[in-house]
């Protein structure tokens, strides 16, 4: 089972139940029912191939219970995840940001273009500490 813990006090804990052979059981609805809220975290999504991780990716933009879900319109390839109110994503991945840091790439591509791709499209006094 996955799940991400928000590390501020504004996120809640997403619990997921575990795989059960429940028939129709969805493994990945919180057990509360309760969207999960938002703080200033970025989730960035490594992609290795070969491992589910294009399920799991369009997993995070279609399926997720969030106060503000992910906006996907028929026919696009990326989806909207933005956070309430605001024109900043809290996914970067394929599916959200598209190939911003290159097809494929990996842990230390991401590392380095990240922050750039990300902070570029902030004004500078908006820009959080990494």
């Amino acid at each position: 089972v996955l799940q991400y813990v928000c590390p501020g006090t504004e996120c809640q804990l997403l619990r997921l139940r575990a795989f059960s052979p429940s028939a129709g059981a969805d493994p990945y609805r919180a057990e509360d029912e309760t969207p999960a809220r938002f703080g200033d975290d970025l989730i960035v999504f490594l992609h290795i191939q070969k491992t589910g991780g294009t399920t799991f990716g369009r997993h995070l933009v279609r399926n997720i219970q969030l106060e503000q879900p992910c906006e996907c319109r028929a026919g696009q390839k990326k989806c909207t995840c933005h956070r309430p109110g605001k024109r900043e994503t809290w996914l970067f991945s394929r599916f959200s940001t598209g190939w911003s840091c290159g097809l494929h790439a990996d842990w230390t591509e991401l590392t380095n273009c990240v922050p750039s791709v990300v902070d570029n499209k902030k004004e500078v006094r908006l820009r959080p500490s990494r």
